[in-house]
């Protein structure tokens, strides 16, 4: 899976904000089940099952009138969970400091999985210290990131 086009997130983002919940991100593609839309959203206290069913009902019925997607597939309405996902350069600074997986589309020094503490976010760029090294990745070369639960 990666992040949805900006034609699916623009069609997405209004109805979840509209509905008073924070749009976290979107992504789109191959899953276990087949091809799937996977909508995060998050609230103040938590996202309940209502919550998603809410968002889930809203978005059926935009995204069968507004058509982003020619395809068949599931539409999945989940909160971000503990290894939330990050999609906009505000994500990674949120999190700045705490460490993270991150995938790139194509080699970066020789690789594409990188695991480390975020040491900067910078205008087209976030700054990963990976084993004592600091790799610099552009925002336009992440295909998926997400956060690594401290416990």
């Amino acid at each position: 899976m990666q992040r949805a086009t900006d034609k699916i997130w623009n069609c997405v983002e209004p109805v979840v904000t509209g509905l008073g919940y924070d749009f976290v991100g979107a992504e789109y593609g191959q899953a276990e089940g087949g091809t799937t839309l996977r909508v995060y959203i998050d609230k103040e206290g938590g996202v309940l099952l209502d919550d998603c069913a809410t968002v889930s009902q809203q978005l059926s019925a935009v995204l069968d009138v507004e058509e982003p997607i020619q395809t068949q597939y599931s539409l999945e309405v989940s909160s971000p969970g503990v290894d939330r996902p990050l999609f906009r350069p505000a994500d990674f600074a949120r999190f700045e400091g705490q460490e993270i997986r991150l995938r790139s589309y194509q080699a970066i020094m020789g690789r594409r999985n990188f695991r480390g503490p975020i040491k900067a976010v910078e205008e087209e760029r976030v700054l990963l210290e990976v084993d004592g090294e600091v790799y610099e990745i552009p925002f336009s070369a992440v295909e998926q990131a997400r956060l690594i639960p401290a416990f």
